[in-house]
């Protein structure tokens, strides 16, 4: 793992971020940093600006204005630098499904200039502990979601970057895939890296997450420590409700027609 992010540089810093698509503000201006050696999670509504944000920190999609540095590089000055030192698992993964997944790693791996022999040493390690080893030779357009997570998540890992993004990982993902996923993200962040991950499913990162930015409506309403965003509140997910203004809402209010067998 390269020097930077242990340094007391954060691991993203991000200043006036900027995104509009047509007349919809997607990310209204935010500035936020994030802390390097942390379990981060990015947490909104649909629609918040999460994935817009993440992608914009990634160098996948440009802002309108504003400025993201990741471990110190700013990401659109100094792309090389900052994409050898981050992991990306984006939404809607898109894989070369022809591959069969030791090859798709194999593949990635020479992309990122490791040698052969130490791609292969990390490929094999990656599919033993992410339980796809059986499936190493199977093309991925055969794999289940959960393994495409899983295959996915391996490549992001593969160069052993210093920030790893992943936006909704367990989306779709079965409970055994996602415990696995869940064991190999706490041994990389107990390791002194960073994980940041968007989600909506407040359980899931009152479970993991030691750092939170709250999000919505393109803004960040909350961040800081779990304890500090959660307050008072009995969980993170009245603390959330409470900062969005959803709290007190009642879902089908007026559908008083619905349901009781009437027509």
């Amino acid at each position: 793992m390269t020097e930077g992010a242990g340094a007391g540089v954060p691991a993203v810093r991000v200043q006036g971020l900027w995104k509009r698509f047509g007349e919809q503000i997607a990310v209204a201006g935010i500035d936020l940093e994030l802390p390097a050696g942390r379990f981060i999670g990015l947490v909104g509504p649909n629609g918040a600006g999460k994935t817009t944000t993440l992608s914009m920190v990634t160098g996948l999609l440009r802002p309108d204005q504003g400025t993201v540095e990741v471990v110190g590089h700013d990401v659109w000055r100094d792309p090389v630098e900052v994409k050898a030192r981050i992991g990306v698992l984006p939404e809607g993964l898109r894989l070369f499904e022809r591959l069969s997944g030791r090859e798709l790693l194999a593949y990635t791996g020479r992309l990122r200039g490791l040698p052969g022999a130490e791609v292969d040493k990390r490929a094999t390690q990656l599919l033993d502990v992410l339980d796809l080893a059986g499936s190493q030779h199977k093309l991925v357009v055969d794999y289940s979601t959960g393994m495409r997570k899983k295959i996915g998540l391996a490549c992001a890992l593969l160069h052993n970057p210093e920030v790893l993004f992943l936006d909704e990982p367990f989306e779709g993902v079965d409970p055994v895939s996602a415990q696995t996923i869940r064991g190999v993200l706490e041994r990389y962040t107990g390791s002194g890296a960073t994980v940041v991950f968007s989600s909506h499913v407040m359980e899931l990162v009152e479970s993991l997450c030691d750092w939170v930015a709250v999000m919505a409506a393109g803004r960040i309403r909350a961040h800081g420590p779990l304890a500090e965003v959660r307050g008072g509140a009995p969980s993170l997910q009245e603390a959330f409700l409470e900062l969005v203004g959803a709290q007190g809402r009642i879902a089908g209010a007026d559908l008083d027609w619905l349901g009781g067998g009437a027509r």
